[in-house]
């Protein structure tokens, strides 16, 4: 995200007036600016040292002068502390530093984005809607151009995500109108194709969800083999289900940022194409595909209306990884998780689970977020290196690990693994990296450690796509026995019956945890594209075929 700093202010500077956020937007100098404030701080010190020095005793004046001066840098301390959370993603530190200090000590503009952030990467819309009207209302002087499209874009997700895609359409034409001269033609793409799906899909009524039974909702799944049988691939398949009355085999992917289905089958299912959705796919190559409505689907005892689908088409173009893409001709994941509100999944009885009653939000500290592509990450640990995870079942392997794990364990990594090839079959293609195969890392995620068979460890070179340094497969998710998300609170929890323990043991200590910088997404890459598991996942084994 763009860089927020503290005591300066960017050009140029954009300032929406009008009622709410439907006005127009002028540019403010921002020299003037400056100089207005700069002004006001000496007519407020020369006041303050013309009271000072006439009405209070020098021994009081010096004690006076101690607490103003340590209160001055108490508030810059805190303001710099969010900042510094905010320019690092480090949305479980900024909501800590938010909640312990006095809302009065942070920089008004600070406290309102604060809000903002927290509500759109911690899933809290009802926190984020009101925030960014606040921030578009009251302090759009302080976002440069950068900050001005990224917060666009994060206000219409939470309004969408919300069921207020009318609104979230208005929203964003108005920014692009207002903004227009301002705007390369790739964000205005962008935006403009934000704005189409939006206004599309208010003429629906997006997750409207039935239970069968009063008091909660079970899914059967199978975990079924993909490729060839050497390589021991899962994935989890739905049972019971269908879309628009006829039977559907789906893949159920917790990394999948959007529920998705080759064009093929869309017209099979008479799913309802909406006009003007053109949507750009990030994966190993790009795709275009668009949006379309399945008007029913059924799932084991659940069922939901008006359910948005990415139709485009899933094929990588090498034969072999084909055996793995075609599993993934029907996908849904977290964005109908999120609308669930609270689901388990039982790896055990090979059920999810879903109380019809959504809990309360309890102030519970979260161990999960989204990333800026909206997928859900988990705070984990692996041989003592703190980390967020994508927790993906789409993912048929143990798992992999990148970013700087293999610098930082290297000695480790050497002499606890094999030198290996994969491949990684995503949409539109195929790609090739050197890696490690290593057996026993220690996985620590909610409180249990397991020990998968194999992890595969990247070198620094071969960046896993997204904001996160591990990926945990479905076979590394199974030995969890259970995992449940509280969608509310964004808490992940486990759990993990003895049956399964033999290579669990609570963690005693978690260490420090730091969130790495994202690296290389664009504003457009992080919100106008959806986050999606085929790019990541579907590790299919070493070179030789």
């Amino acid at each position: 995200m763009p860089r927020i700093q503290v005591g300066t202010y960017s050009h140029p500077f954009i300032n929406m007036v009008g009622h709410h956020w439907r006005g127009s937007f002028t540019i403010v100098n921002s020299h003037s600016l400056k100089n207005h404030i700069s002004g006001l701080l000496f007519a407020l010190i020369d006041a303050f040292s013309y009271f000072c020095l006439n009405y209070i005793p020098m021994k009081q004046l010096f004690i006076l002068i101690s607490a103003f001066l340590c209160l001055s840098a108490s508030a810059r301390s805190y303001d710099e502390r969010i900042a510094d959370a905010m320019n690092n993603s480090d949305w479980f530190r900024l909501d800590s530093l938010y909640n312990a200090y006095p809302k009065d000590s942070i920089n008004p503009f600070l406290e309102v984005y604060s809000r903002c952030l927290l509500g759109n990467r911690l899933n809290r819309t009802d926190v984020s809607i009101n925030a960014f009207q606040e921030l578009f209302n009251n302090y759009s002087s302080a976002l440069d151009l950068n900050n001005l499209i990224s917060s666009t874009y994060m206000f219409g997700m939470d309004l969408s995500r919300a069921g207020h895609n009318e609104t979230a359409a208005s929203l964003t034409n108005s920014v692009i109108q207002s903004a227009k001269q301002y705007l390369d033609s790739a964000t205005i793409v962008g935006l403009t194709a934000a704005a189409n799906r939006y206004a599309q899909l208010a003429n629906y009524d997006p997750y409207q969800i039935e239970f069968l039974n009063s008091s909660s909702a079970r899914i059967p799944f199978k975990i079924v083999p993909v490729g060839p049988a050497k390589k021991g691939s899962l994935l989890m398949h739905l049972e019971e289900s269908t879309i628009n009355g006829t039977v559907a085999d789906i893949t159920f992917d917790t990394g999948a940022g959007a529920n998705m289905i080759a064009p093929e089958l869309a017209e099979k299912f008479g799913l309802i194409p909406l006009e003007g959705t053109r949507i750009t796919v990030k994966g190993v190559k790009s795709q275009d595909g668009y949006i379309a409505i399945a008007k029913e689907l059924k799932l084991g005892d659940l069922t939901v209306r008006d359910v948005p689908f990415t139709v485009l088409p899933m094929s990588s173009g090498n034969v072999e990884a084909d055996q793995y893409v075609g599993s993934f001709n029907i996908v849904v994941g977290s964005e109908l998780m999120l609308q669930l509100k609270n689901v388990e999944i039982d790896f055990i009885n090979r059920s999810i689970n879903i109380p019809a009653q959504s809990p309360e939000r309890t102030g519970a500290a979260p161990n999960l977020c989204f990333s800026s592509t909206m997928n859900i990450m988990a705070k984990g640990i692996v041989l003592d290196s703190p980390m967020l995870m994508c927790l993906d079942s789409g993912n048929s392997s143990y798992g992999s690990l990148g970013g700087d794990f293999l610098p930082r364990n290297e000695a480790y990594v050497r002499s606890h693994s094999r030198l290996d090839t994969v491949r990684e079959a995503g949409v539109g293609g195929v790609i090739e990296s050197i890696c490690y195969q290593v057996s026993g890392l220690p996985v620590s995620l909610a409180g249990y450690t397991v020990k998968p068979a194999e992890l595969t460890v990247k070198d620094s070179s071969s960046a896993i796509i997204g904001e996160y340094d591990c990926v945990l497969g479905l076979k590394t998710l199974m030995m969890f026995g259970k995992l449940r998300f509280n969608l509310v609170d964004f808490v992940l929890s486990v759990d993990n019956p003895a049956s399964l323990t033999s290579n669990s043991v609570p963690s005693l200590q978690v260490p420090k945890f730091n969130i790495p910088v994202p690296r290389g997404m664009s504003v457009i890459e992080a919100a106008g594209c959806v986050g999606l598991a085929l790019a990541r996942a579907a590790v299919y084994g070493p070179s030789a075929m």
